[in-house]
């Protein structure tokens, strides 16, 4: 999986006239397996270290967090499926020789 295939989410369209409206993120698809969730946290963390903003103010329920740090951020986002993530096709080698 590489960083590429995780989006960084669509912010809503700004309309002039509409500053107050929050942005609004699809909740994605809740991660079954622990190895995964690592993947896509780890990827998200990388995102954060670079610049993208927290999507945690965006969350159903409010996080109280003392951890700043980008890979809690990342494990929270996560968790509360505010992080898109897609996985690659799997294609089958067959070597005849």
């Amino acid at each position: 999986m590489s960083e590429a295939e995780i989006p960084q989410g669509h912010p809503a369209v700004e309309q002039p006239g509409t500053p107050e409206e929050p942005v609004v993120f699809e909740k994605a698809a809740p991660i079954e397996s622990r190895f995964l969730y690592v993947d896509v946290a780890a990827l998200r963390a990388k995102q954060l270290r670079r610049g993208a903003r927290p999507r945690l103010e965006h969350a159903e329920e409010p996080v109280v967090t003392k951890n700043v740090k980008a890979e809690r951020v990342a494990m929270e986002e996560v968790k509360h499926n505010l992080v898109q993530w897609d996985l690659p096709e799997f294609k089958a080698v067959v070597d005849l020789r």
